[in-house]
């Protein structure tokens, strides 16, 4: 799909002048990011925060991060926990099955035990149970003696079940960072830790549940009676897993998160985790270089999800839990060979739900549905949804059939009646809040969840699948204009054939780790000389160009990259003029470095 190519505004004069010490390109890629005062920018690149809002935990300026102490009820929560501990009476750490939710159990779970808590870790299941704390699964916490229930990256919207937990003689904390309830009177009334409360002001709104897990382990931390020495090295040994949760769940990496996941991608790269180790090597991520955020995003947080998508996530936790070589390296398999599974019934799905789609008349919204007969994996139409969703660049939905069996009464024939129902997922684009759409069609669905980029959620019956479906349609109409629906490329700056240089390059190195709202820098420069074309792979499907030029005396050469592109490059030919949309890398190969642009798109120029 053709993209408008959209070069951001350039920043105010008074701006750049005010950083007189930053390179004009640098600065202006941290007036895009949002960072438009000269002391927040020199924050961003020193990582620095308010100190007036930070707290240090052990005397250590590697952890000195904001205050868990701001959130309105950290305070209660401590008490709760320290009260129990004293006690010797059991906690639940309740966690959620995707790689955000498990590695915050995992973080919390294990900073509970240095404190000598009596804690153990449910995980519900994706199918049989879903997202959230659910009636079931707390009766068989308490059955088992339980005291104490903490959520981490789930809760927020569980009022009935917080408050049948509180029937059931359970105390419940809940730790999540997704959106609240519209109305306050539907929150749970327990202690509630979530930085997306407004109320609440936390300074950085934007952690990803193992953030938000991370900040509750500070506050424990904080108030307990141990050495600093001892206080840090506990706070350092969760940092490597909130880098992992906070880049695979896609939240932002401005503000604390940055600091957060820089500090743990540090961590991360001393591999002390066997069990991630393990994952490392079984499905060959390079080891000889360090990790960045990218290896996490996309190597280790799919394989972490693979466990609940195809299985449970307990496996993934017990990988990242594993303290044994060999078990570390049997999971590590099990997970691997989950993923390869995922990929291949993903592109199975994809084919189906292709078919379904008008190519000639795209809708403002894509709504596919499994048909009869076909069986669509409800723990992977999460990701069916992303993929349409970036390919038509249309809010998607995919929802897959339910069907359970349930026996008839006595007084029948005996045999059994299937009821069915549906689960489903959802991906938007910018300019499209997603989750306030669901929420204007909640009467037709059993339960909801997320953020405005995506959601979750489950309908009990086809007449209120068309209900929604019909709805939602007219929602989409109203709001989705062709502006929206027009996929934009944004890019950074505009960059001369002279202002291309390996030091711009290092500098750019400064501004990761890169992801959500902090993106890799996307340049553009026009009317560049073909002069080199190599076609590289088995299938010549990779295309390696090299580019001059070509109205300018300077002498400028400059090597570019595409993957998979036979089909965008196929008519390029030797000489052609183009304009090009790129990374701009360092190719770094015996010893050498060199510089490498990365295409992202590229049409012919017409200057």
């Amino acid at each position: 799909m053709q993209k408008y190519w959209q070069i951001n505004p350039v920043a105010p004069p008074e701006f750049f002048s005010s950083l007189p010490e930053i390179e004009p390109v640098i600065a202006q890629i941290l007036w895009n990011r949002g960072l438009r005062s000269a002391t927040v920018a020199r924050a961003f690149l020193s990582d620095a925060l308010e100190p007036e809002l930070s707290l240090d935990l052990t005397g250590n300026k590697d952890l000195v991060f904001y205050n868990p102490f701001l959130f309105r009820d950290m305070q209660a929560a401590v008490d709760i926990i320290v009260k129990h501990i004293k006690a010797r009476n059991k906690i639940v750490v309740y966690g959620d099955y995707d790689a955000d939710g498990v590695t915050a159990a995992v973080v919390l779970s294990e900073a509970l035990k240095t404190l000598q808590a009596m804690v153990d870790v449910y995980l519900p299941d994706r199918v049989s149970e879903g997202y959230g704390l659910n009636k079931s699964a707390l009766d068989q916490i308490k059955e088992q003696g339980v005291s104490l229930v903490i959520t981490v990256d789930n809760g927020i919207r569980n009022k009935d079940e917080v408050d049948y937990a509180h029937r059931l003689g359970l105390e419940v904390i809940i730790t999540d960072h997704h959106v609240l309830p519209e109305n306050r009177s539907d929150l749970p009334a327990c202690p509630v830790i979530d930085p997306a409360d407004a109320e609440d002001k936390y300074p950085w709104p934007f952690l990803a549940g193992v953030g938000v897990a991370f900040k509750l382990v500070c506050a424990l931390l904080y108030q307990a009676t141990l050495p600093a020495k001892q206080k840090f090295l506990i706070a350092e040994r969760s940092l490597d897993l909130v880098a992992v949760g906070t880049i695979a769940d896609m939240v932002s990496l401005l503000g604390e998160n940055r600091f957060l996941v820089k500090r743990g991608l540090s961590i991360l790269n001393q591999n002390r985790r066997l069990g991630l180790k393990a994952l490392f090597q079984t499905a060959k991520i390079a080891l000889d270089r360090p990790l960045e955020e990218w290896n996490v995003g996309w190597q280790l947080g799919p394989r972490l999800n693979a466990a609940s998508r195809l299985g449970h996530a307990n496996s993934a936790f017990a990988l990242i839990s594993a303290e044994d070589e060999v078990e570390a390296r049997n999971l590590a398999q099990e997970l691997n060979q989950r993923n390869l599974n995922r990929q291949q019934i993903t592109e199975e799905i994809i084919k189906q739900m292709e078919a379904q789609i008008d190519k000639d008349n795209l809708p403002p919204l894509i709504i596919g549905v499994a048909q009869d007969g076909q069986s669509w994996n409800e723990g992977i139409v999460g990701l069916i949804a992303g993929k349409i969703c970036d390919k038509y660049h249309r809010p998607t939905l995919v929802v897959a059939r339910i069907i359970e069996e349930e026996e008839r009464n006595q007084a029948d024939t005996g045999l059994k009646a299937a009821q069915l129902s549906f689960k489903g997922s959802g991906r938007s684009i910018e300019g499209f809040n997603l989750i306030a759409a669901i929420e204007e069609c909640s009467e037709f669905l059993d339960k909801y969840g997320g953020h405005p980029m995506a959601c979750g959620f489950s309908i009990e019956n086809v007449e209120n699948l068309n209900g929604f479906r019909d709805k939602l349609l007219v929602i989409a109409k109203k709001k989705l204009t062709p502006e929206i629906l027009v996929p934009k490329l944004s890019l950074d700056s505009a960059l001369s054939a002279r202002e291309i240089t390996l030091s711009l390059a290092d500098s750019l190195t400064k501004l990761a780790p890169f992801g959500q709202n902090n993106p890799q820098p996307k340049f553009t420069s026009a009317n560049l000389r073909v002069d080199d074309i190599v076609w590289m792979g088995k299938d010549r499907q990779h295309i390696k160009l090299r580019l001059a030029a070509a109205n300018s005396q300077d002498i400028f050469s400059v090597g570019a990259i595409a993957f998979n592109a036979f089909d965008t490059f196929k008519d390029l030919q030797i000489g052609d003029i183009i304009d090009l949309a790129y990374y701009l890398e360092i190719n770094e190969f015996n010893g050498r470095r060199e510089l490498q642009l990365k295409i992202i798109d590229w049409r012919k120029s017409t200057d």
